[in-house]
Formats: C-alpha cells, structure tokens, sequence
C-alpha cells in the first residue's frame, strides 16, 4: 500500500519491520531514545497502550506530514507486567513462572497523522506446556531473548516446542496486530493512501 504522505514505523523491533513489509506498507524506520515508564499504579493491561501513545507523541513532535506507527508490546502473568529481562537470571525467572500456564500478550498500538490519532489494543492468550529447568537455560543461552518482554520470542524454539495453544493473533504475539493495524489504515487514513 502506498501513502501519499510517508507511513514512519518508529520502532527498534526487527519483527514489527517484517511483520510490517510482509503486510504490504511501503514504511521508513525513525528511531528514538524513548522513557518507558509508566504510573505504577496503573492497570497492567493498560501498560501497552499508554506507552504506544506516550511514544508516538515523542514522535508527532518531530515529524509533520508522516503517518506514523508505534507500539508496545507487554506479557503479563496474573497482574505482572513482564517486562524485557535484564540477564540470564530474570530471564529464568520469567519463563519459569511461565511454564505450564497461561498468559496474555498486550500490544498497544497509535498511529497518527497530523489531523488525527487512533490507538488501540489487542490481546491474545498463550498456554505454555511444562518447561524444564534445563530446557529454560538451552532457550535463554542459544536465544539471548534479552530485548523481548516475557523473555521469549514465539518465532524461536520455545514458540516451536512449547507453546500449546493461541487463542487470539499470533502476530500480536511477535509484536504487532497487522490484521488490525491494515484495518486501521485502510479505514481511518484512508485520505492519505
């Protein structure tokens, strides 16, 4: 899809690029240092929301014709966000208390325009069947899912080998709701395709 106005993903994430290029956006990368935080006593399934819009204002400050895309994604067992780990150790942590439960994937999305901005979210569920201890240690040394909230990447082996069942986008899992975000554009900035 081309846009009479360029569509900006503001995003460091490999996956939403692809995700993105795969749907069919023509897109340029705009990347920025950003603060991630969030009110503590925020919902936990607010989290990913607030943060997409919070960045995408970061970015309307800068660029002026562009539609541009943000998101954020969070994993959250019971009321925890489950942010990206910061070594092994958290990383184990995070998958252990995964293992044989289920959890939610939360991606907020905003995408603006000079005259307008929408944002929204979609959740999808995961069920992880039993991880082993050693299992834990083989994903996180091979992988290094060190810049991915929950500490696992779908895409990867553990996605292959322990994930038992979806109930919602597996997209969304990876980082972003295309079907949703094609929708969006195609309906609510339809004037600038």
């Amino acid at each position: 899809m081309n846009f009479t106005h360029p569509l900006i993903l503001a995003s460091n994430s490999p996956r939403r690029r692809e995700l993105l290029k795969q749907a069919g956006f023509t897109f340029d990368v705009f990347v920025r240092d950003f603060d991630e935080s969030y009110p503590e006593e925020m919902p936990a399934e607010q989290v990913a929301e607030f943060l997409a819009v919070k960045k995408n204002k970061n970015y309307r400050e800068l660029l002026d014709e562009q539609v541009v895309i943000t998101a954020d994604t969070t994993v959250i067992l019971g009321h925890q966000v489950l942010n990206k780990p910061t070594d092994h150790s958290e990383a184990y942590r995070m998958l252990k208390s995964l293992s044989g439960n289920t959890h939610q994937v939360i991606c907020g999305v905003c995408i603006s325009s000079p005259s307008k901005q929408i944002a929204f979210t979609e959740i999808t569920e995961v069920t992880f069947g039993q991880i082993s201890d050693e299992e834990i240690n083989f994903y996180i040394e091979e992988y290094q899912p060190f810049d991915k909230a929950g500490a696992y990447g779908i895409q990867e082996w553990i996605g292959q080998a322990k994930v038992v069942s979806i109930k919602g986008s597996y997209f969304n899992v990876m980082g972003l709701p295309t079907h949703k975000v094609y929708e969006v554009l195609k309906s609510e900035f339809k004037d600038q395709i």
